[in-house]
Protein backbone atom coordinates (compact mmCIF):
# COMPACT_ATOMS: atom_id res chain seq x y z
CA UNK A 1 0.00 0.00 0.00
CA UNK A 2 2.94 2.10 0.48
CA UNK A 3 3.91 1.86 -2.98
CA UNK A 4 0.15 3.51 -3.97
CA UNK A 5 0.63 6.76 -6.38
CA UNK A 6 -1.76 10.06 -5.53
CA UNK A 7 -5.36 9.62 -5.61
CA UNK A 8 -8.38 12.42 -4.92
CA UNK A 9 -7.68 11.95 -1.56
CA UNK A 10 -3.74 13.03 -1.88
CA UNK A 11 -4.53 15.55 -3.82
CA UNK A 12 -7.42 17.29 -0.83
CA UNK A 13 -5.07 16.54 2.19
CA UNK A 14 -2.29 18.45 -0.13
CA UNK A 15 -4.20 21.27 -1.28
CA UNK A 16 -5.42 21.94 2.57
CA UNK A 17 -2.44 21.39 3.90
CA UNK A 18 -1.14 23.98 1.34
CA UNK A 19 -3.87 26.38 2.09
CA UNK A 20 -3.87 26.24 5.68
CA UNK A 21 -0.20 26.09 6.73
CA UNK A 22 1.65 27.25 3.84
CA UNK A 23 4.31 25.57 2.01
CA UNK A 24 6.98 23.38 3.52
CA UNK A 25 9.43 24.87 5.91
CA UNK A 26 12.84 26.76 3.87
CA UNK A 27 15.83 24.82 3.73
CA UNK A 28 17.20 23.58 7.22
CA UNK A 29 13.93 24.39 8.83
CA UNK A 30 11.71 21.29 10.66
CA UNK A 31 9.01 20.20 9.23
CA UNK A 32 5.84 18.92 11.10
CA UNK A 33 3.78 16.60 9.36
CA UNK A 34 1.02 16.15 10.91
CA UNK A 35 -1.50 13.26 9.94
CA UNK A 36 -4.10 12.45 11.62
CA UNK A 37 -8.49 12.04 11.50
CA UNK A 38 -11.25 14.67 12.59
CA UNK A 39 -10.01 14.90 15.52
CA UNK A 40 -6.50 17.09 14.01
CA UNK A 41 -8.75 18.37 11.11
CA UNK A 42 -11.03 20.31 12.92
CA UNK A 43 -13.88 18.78 12.46
CA UNK A 44 -17.08 21.04 13.52
CA UNK A 45 -14.53 23.87 14.59
CA UNK A 46 -14.26 27.53 13.69
CA UNK A 47 -10.86 27.34 11.69
CA UNK A 48 -7.58 27.69 13.32
CA UNK A 49 -9.29 26.58 16.48
CA UNK A 50 -7.50 23.16 16.26
CA UNK A 51 -4.88 21.92 18.06
CA UNK A 52 -3.29 21.52 15.59
CA UNK A 53 -3.53 24.82 14.70
CA UNK A 54 -2.68 25.85 18.54
CA UNK A 55 1.13 24.19 18.00
CA UNK A 56 1.93 26.76 15.48
CA UNK A 57 1.16 29.40 17.88
CA UNK A 58 2.95 27.93 20.52
CA UNK A 59 5.48 27.00 18.30
CA UNK A 60 6.05 31.12 17.93
CA UNK A 61 5.95 31.64 21.04
CA UNK A 62 8.44 29.35 22.36
CA UNK A 63 10.61 30.82 19.37
CA UNK A 64 11.24 27.65 17.95
CA UNK A 65 11.09 27.74 14.03
CA UNK A 66 9.22 25.09 12.17
CA UNK A 67 6.12 24.91 10.25
CA UNK A 68 3.62 22.71 9.76
CA UNK A 69 1.80 20.85 7.52
CA UNK A 70 -1.78 19.14 8.56
CA UNK A 71 -2.46 16.74 6.13
CA UNK A 72 -5.29 15.22 8.65
CA UNK A 73 -9.02 14.11 6.96
CA UNK A 74 -11.94 13.76 9.06
CA UNK A 75 -13.01 9.72 8.57
CA UNK A 76 -9.89 8.82 7.99
CA UNK A 77 -8.28 5.28 9.13
CA UNK A 78 -5.00 3.87 9.70
CA UNK A 79 -5.76 2.00 6.57
CA UNK A 80 -6.36 5.52 4.74
CA UNK A 81 -3.37 7.07 5.87
CA UNK A 82 -1.28 4.30 4.93
CA UNK A 83 -2.07 4.56 1.64
CA UNK A 84 -1.59 8.10 1.27
CA UNK A 85 1.44 8.23 3.52
CA UNK A 86 4.26 7.95 0.53
CA UNK A 87 2.91 10.99 -1.36
CA UNK A 88 2.79 12.91 2.08
CA UNK A 89 6.34 12.10 2.79
CA UNK A 90 7.81 12.49 -1.00
CA UNK A 91 6.08 15.97 -1.51
CA UNK A 92 6.59 16.84 2.40
CA UNK A 93 9.64 16.24 3.48
CA UNK A 94 9.26 16.21 6.89
CA UNK A 95 11.66 15.97 9.80
CA UNK A 96 9.07 15.00 11.81
CA UNK A 97 5.58 13.32 11.63
CA UNK A 98 2.97 13.24 14.24
CA UNK A 99 0.52 10.35 13.44
CA UNK A 100 -3.05 10.59 15.26
CA UNK A 101 -5.05 7.92 13.71
CA UNK A 102 -6.75 4.53 15.07
CA UNK A 103 -9.94 6.29 16.48
CA UNK A 104 -11.88 5.42 13.29
CA UNK A 105 -10.89 1.74 13.53
CA UNK A 106 -11.90 1.24 16.77
CA UNK A 107 -15.23 3.16 15.38
CA UNK A 108 -16.16 0.15 12.80
CA UNK A 109 -14.89 -2.40 14.64
CA UNK A 110 -11.79 -3.27 12.23
CA UNK A 111 -8.98 -5.21 13.53
CA UNK A 112 -6.52 -4.32 16.03
CA UNK A 113 -3.59 -6.09 13.99
CA UNK A 114 -4.40 -4.03 11.17
CA UNK A 115 -4.23 -0.94 12.89
CA UNK A 116 -0.98 -1.99 14.96
CA UNK A 117 0.45 -3.09 11.16
CA UNK A 118 -0.28 0.14 10.02
CA UNK A 119 0.82 2.49 12.60
CA UNK A 120 4.09 0.18 12.10
CA UNK A 121 4.22 0.88 8.60
CA UNK A 122 3.86 4.01 9.04
CA UNK A 123 6.24 4.77 11.36
CA UNK A 124 9.07 2.82 9.92
CA UNK A 125 8.32 4.78 6.52
CA UNK A 126 8.84 8.00 8.31
CA UNK A 127 12.29 6.95 9.76
CA UNK A 128 13.24 6.02 6.96
CA UNK A 129 12.64 9.31 5.25
CA UNK A 130 14.69 10.84 7.94
CA UNK A 131 11.89 11.95 10.33
CA UNK A 132 11.24 11.28 13.81
CA UNK A 133 7.94 10.28 14.82
CA UNK A 134 4.93 10.35 17.37
CA UNK A 135 1.92 8.45 17.72
CA UNK A 136 -0.97 10.19 19.07
CA UNK A 137 -3.08 7.54 20.88
CA UNK A 138 -6.78 7.41 21.72
CA UNK A 139 -9.07 5.02 23.80
CA UNK A 140 -12.25 3.91 23.11
CA UNK A 141 -15.64 3.43 25.53
CA UNK A 142 -15.97 0.78 28.06
CA UNK A 143 -18.84 -0.70 25.99
CA UNK A 144 -16.93 -2.04 23.41
CA UNK A 145 -15.75 -4.64 25.97
CA UNK A 146 -13.24 -4.50 28.02
CA UNK A 147 -10.54 -6.49 26.37
CA UNK A 148 -10.57 -4.66 23.44
CA UNK A 149 -10.50 -1.72 24.74
CA UNK A 150 -7.11 -2.29 26.86
CA UNK A 151 -5.63 -3.50 23.61
CA UNK A 152 -6.43 -0.96 21.68
CA UNK A 153 -5.43 1.67 24.44
CA UNK A 154 -2.32 -0.37 24.09
CA UNK A 155 -1.23 -0.76 20.54
CA UNK A 156 -0.12 2.69 20.36
CA UNK A 157 2.93 2.55 23.03
CA UNK A 158 3.62 -1.32 21.74
CA UNK A 159 4.08 0.25 18.24
CA UNK A 160 6.59 3.29 19.78
CA UNK A 161 8.03 0.98 21.85
CA UNK A 162 8.86 -1.56 19.12
CA UNK A 163 10.12 0.86 16.81
CA UNK A 164 11.63 3.26 19.36
CA UNK A 165 9.69 6.47 18.26
CA UNK A 166 7.76 9.05 20.59
CA UNK A 167 4.18 8.51 22.09
CA UNK A 168 1.34 10.24 23.76
CA UNK A 169 -0.47 7.49 25.26
CA UNK A 170 -3.96 9.67 25.47
CA UNK A 171 -4.73 12.67 23.38
CA UNK A 172 -7.85 13.43 25.72
CA UNK A 173 -6.09 13.12 28.96
CA UNK A 174 -7.71 15.23 31.67
CA UNK A 175 -10.78 15.38 30.30
CA UNK A 176 -12.72 12.15 29.80
CA UNK A 177 -11.82 11.19 32.99
CA UNK A 178 -12.63 14.33 34.99
CA UNK A 179 -15.88 15.13 36.94
CA UNK A 180 -17.81 16.20 33.61
CA UNK A 181 -16.22 14.73 30.86
CA UNK A 182 -18.70 15.73 28.34
CA UNK A 183 -18.85 19.57 28.64
CA UNK A 184 -15.31 18.69 26.61
CA UNK A 185 -17.52 17.28 24.00
CA UNK A 186 -19.62 18.60 20.95
CA UNK A 187 -22.94 17.39 20.56
CA UNK A 188 -21.97 13.88 19.38
CA UNK A 189 -19.88 13.22 22.02
CA UNK A 190 -17.11 12.07 19.99
CA UNK A 191 -15.26 15.27 18.56
CA UNK A 192 -14.25 17.61 21.16
CA UNK A 193 -15.05 21.19 21.30
CA UNK A 194 -13.15 23.86 20.82
CA UNK A 195 -12.10 24.56 24.89
CA UNK A 196 -10.82 21.28 24.64
CA UNK A 197 -7.98 22.22 21.70
CA UNK A 198 -5.87 23.76 24.65
CA UNK A 199 -5.92 20.83 26.84
CA UNK A 200 -4.92 18.48 23.91
CA UNK A 201 -2.39 20.72 22.88
CA UNK A 202 -0.60 20.32 26.49
CA UNK A 203 -1.01 16.63 26.33
CA UNK A 204 1.16 16.92 23.02
CA UNK A 205 3.47 19.15 23.71
CA UNK A 206 6.06 18.27 26.29
CA UNK A 207 6.78 14.86 23.86
CA UNK A 208 6.83 16.81 20.82
CA UNK A 209 8.97 19.22 22.35
CA UNK A 210 11.50 16.57 23.10
CA UNK A 211 11.43 15.62 19.77
CA UNK A 212 12.27 18.99 18.39
CA UNK A 213 15.35 19.30 20.61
Amino acid sequence: MDGLGWTRRDFIAAALAASYFGAAGAAGEPVILVVGDSISAEYGLRRGSGWVALLEKRLAAEKVKARIVNASISGDTTSGGRSRFAPLLQQHKPTHVILELGANDALRGLPLKSTEENLGAMTEAAQKAGAKVMLVGMQVPPNYGTDYANRFAGLFEKVAKERKAAVVPFLLQGMVDGADPLKWFQADRIHPREEAQPRMLDNVWPELKKLLK
